[in-house]
């Protein structure tokens, strides 16, 4: 019943339409089975038309802390609904990303494509895995593993390994704001990274002729 999706400022769950108790158990449901994906992020909330009581959403603030998320807005087609949040001191409504960020986020992840978003920095020791795309909204430490069965994109520094295209996608990318990772990996090539020289800048590498390669990633490539 619930939909998430990835923002700029962190996690959007969309409810469905049904009354508040289906939809909070459905939520749970969804954070509970993805709790070390998502951990220390922050949530906004689309209630649509669903009736949330100022009470109802004190208790989803707290039971969303039980898991290391944080309630900071809440949208509703209901007006006591945007009024209990507001008395919160919840926002209401969501500032729209850069035309710039939103381009080049799109046209790594199409609309429609599975895709796992992580709003944090990816500490040594950490390792995600999927069978879709990763974005992380942040930076990608030394010590941090990404494995994902397509594109690879870091909105931060990838300083850490990433191996995209798991499943044999020759056509997937990874890219980051400033890529320089202890080991890259598309399909079955790998490449270690040199030490750059002179400033970071926004880079794409993908496989060109079988062979690995880095560009400067500018949204209107793909």
């Amino acid at each position: 019943m619930v939909q998430v999706k990835g923002i700029r400022e962190g996690l959007l769950f969309l409810l469905q339409e049904g009354n508040w108790e289906q939809n909070r158990r459905a939520l749970f449901d969804l954070v509970g089975a993805k709790q070390e994906f998502w951990r220390g992020a922050r949530v906004a909330l689309d209630s649509r038309t669903v009736v949330i009581r100022e009470e109802e959403i004190l208790a989803l603030k707290d039971e969303l802390s039980r898991y290391n998320l944080t309630l900071w807005a809440l949208l509703s087609e209901s007006p006591s609904t945007q009024l209990a949040a507001q008395k919160l001191g919840l926002a209401t409504r969501l500032i729209r990303a850069d035309k710039e960020e939103t381009e080049a986020l799109s046209t790594l992840v199409q609309e429609g494509e599975a895709a796992l978003f992580i709003n944090r920095t990816l500490r040594s020791g950490y390792r995600v895995e999927s069978v879709g795309h990763v974005v992380v909204l942040g930076d990608v430490n030394p010590g941090a593993e990404i494995v994902a069965g397509g594109t690879i994109l870091v909105w931060g520094r990838l300083r850490g390994l990433v191996h995209a295209g798991a499943e044999g996608d020759t056509t997937a990318v990874v890219c980051a704001l400033d890529l320089q990772p202890t080991q890259l990996r598309i399909a079955d090539q790998i490449a270690l990274t040199p030490q750059r020289k002179g400033k970071p800048q926004p880079e794409m590498a993908r496989l060109r002729d079988g062979q690995l390669v880095a560009e400067p990633w500018n949204a209107k490539d793909r």
